[in-house]
């Protein structure tokens, strides 16, 4: 076991863990926070997606040992769910089984951070690796574009 310090939605955090041990675990299992989904454990499917330093990265593929930035959850980017893209999921009746959603709320948020106004191409390409076992991807886009609307006004 080693001593680990993290950045996580903004508080410095202290796990003992391996260090080979994926930072999706130490998430969800160490520190309790379950919105980041374990989906296929391969950083195929895009269910464990966080922020670190506000990049989208599959956190079921990074050992905790080389995390170095800090790292953003669903939990962490609206503690109330009033982030834009989370009332435009709303407001678009985005979830099904809602499984998937955190990762692809999250690969949006980083998108548009990244790019306040994508084109609709964009947000295809960096869409593309969520998966959602429901199928709601013209939602989800339509959710975006709302929520790049409502960030524009």
């Amino acid at each position: 076991m080693a001593s680990f310090k993290l950045s996580i939605n903004g508080t410095i955090q202290e796990v003992n863990v391996e260090p080979d041990t994926a930072l999706l675990w130490v998430l969800r299992d160490e520190l309790g926070l379950k919105g980041t989904k374990f989906g296929c454990g391969k950083g195929h499917c895009g269910a464990c997606t966080v922020h670190l330093d506000k990049y989208a990265v599959r956190s079921c593929i990074i050992p905790v040992s080389s995390v170095k930035n800090s790292i953003t959850t669903i939990e962490g980017l609206s503690s109330n769910g009033t982030h834009p893209l989370q009332k435009a999921w709303m407001e678009m009746d985005v979830p099904q089984c809602g499984y998937c959603q955190a990762g692809q709320i999250m690969t949006a948020a980083a998108l548009l951070i990244q790019n306040k106004q994508p084109s609709e191409n964009e947000i295809n390409v960096a869409m593309s690796g969520n998966l959602c076992r429901c199928g709601t991807y013209v939602r989800i886009k339509n959710a975006i574009k709302l929520a790049i609307q409502n960030l524009s006004k």
